[in-house]
C-alpha cells in the first residue's frame, strides 16, 4: 500500500503540463477525471477492511487492555505520519483541481471566474491550508467534529432513554462505521454497551464497554467503563476476571464515585 500511495504522491507532486494553445475543453477535462480518480484510489488505499492482522495477546481482560493501550501508542504515532503526508497531497491535489477548474471555466462559454469561490478540500480534509470560510465553527478546545457527529450521538441517546434499546444499539454501530475515529468514539462505545445491556447481550456489552475503556483509558468514562466491564463479565460467568477487572478500578482510579459500585459489584460476586 506505501508503494502505491508513493506513486499517487509522485504523480500529484509532479509539476503540471504547460497548457499548449491546441488544449481543448476535453483535455482538461480528462485531467480533472483523472486526478479525482487517482485521490479515490487514495482513499480506498488507507481505508480498513475491518480485519486484524494479529490478535491482542493476553490471559486475562487487564492483560489485553495494556496489550491494547501499547499498540494504540504505537499506531497512533504512525498514524501522525501518515496524516502528515495525505495533507500533504491533499494541499497539492486541492491547489491542482483548482487551477484545472479555472482553467475549464476560461474555455467554457458563460462561466464567471469571479463566481468559481474557493476549492473544496479532497476528501472533506480540513488541512487549514486554505483561505477560512466567512464563518468559522466556534472554537471548543477539542477535536473538530464531523457535520452529524453530535447529532447522531444525541439521536442514539435519545433512543436510549426512551428504551429502544435495539434502535439505539443500531445507530451507535453505525455510528462506529460512519465515524472511524471520531472524538465521540468513546462515548458511543460506552452507550453501545448500555444498549447492549439493555437487549440483555452481555457478552456483546462487555466487549463495548471493552472498547470504551481502551479508547480512552484515563479519560471521563473510563472508570464507568472499567466497572461496566467486570459486571458484564460477571454477568456471563467469568468470575475471575470480573473481579481482578473491579479490582482494578480502585487502583486505577481511587476516590472515583465508579469504586464504590465495583467494590458492592464485588461483594455480589464473592470476590476474595
Amino acid at each position: 500500500m506505501l508503494y502505491r500511495i508513493a506513486a499517487l504522491c509522485a504523480l500529484l507532486l509532479a509539476p503540471l503540463p504547460v497548457v499548449a494553445q491546441e488544449e481543448t475543453l476535453a483535455d482538461i477535462r480528462q485531467q480533472l477525471t483523472a486526478l479525482y480518480v487517482d485521490v479515490q484510489r487514495l482513499k480506498r488505499e488507507l481505508s480498513t477492511t475491518g480485519g486484524l492482522n494479529a490478535g491482542v495477546v493476553g490471559s486475562t481482560p487487564l492483560d489485553r487492555l495494556n496489550a491494547i493501550e501499547a499498540e494504540l501508542q504505537r499506531l497512533t504515532s504512525k498514524t501522525e505520519q501518515l496524516e502528515f503526508r495525505v495533507n500533504r497531497i491533499t494541499v497539492d491535489g486541492t491547489n491542482r483541481i483548482g487551477d484545472l477548474e479555472f482553467r475549464l471555466c476560461e474555455l467554457e462559454a458563460g462561466c464567471d471566474i469571479g463566481q468559481l469561490g474557493d476549492t473544496p478540500s479532497l476528501g472533506g480534509v480540513d488541512n487549514g491550508a486554505g483561505v477560512p470560510s466567512a464563518n468559522p465553527p466556534p472554537v471548543t478546545g477539542g477535536p473538530a467534529l464531523a457535520i452529524g457527529e453530535q447529532s447522531d450521538i444525541e439521536r442514539a441517546q435519545e433512543a436510549l432513554a426512551a428504551g429502544d434499546f435495539q434502535g439505539a444499539a443500531d445507530q451507535l454501530a453505525t455510528f462506529g462505521e460512519t465515524y472511524p475515529g471520531s472524538p465521540l468514539t468513546t462515548d458511543a462505545n460506552y452507550l453501545r454497551g448500555e444498549a447492549l445491556e439493555g437487549l440483555g447481550d452481555m457478552t456483546e456489552a462487555a466487549r463495548a464497554y471493552l472498547e470504551a475503556f481502551s479508547g480512552d483509558p484515563t479519560g471521563p468514562k473510563a472508570p464507568d467503563a472499567l466497572f461496566k466491564l467486570g459486571a458484564s463479565l460477571g454477568a456471563i460467568g467469568q468470575t475471575q476476571d470480573a473481579c481482578l477487572t473491579l479490582a482494578e478500578v480502585n487502583v486505577r482510579f481511587p476516590g472515583n464515585p465508579a469504586v464504590a459500585d465495583a467494590q458492592f459489584a464485588m461483594q455480589n460476586l464473592g470476590c476474595q
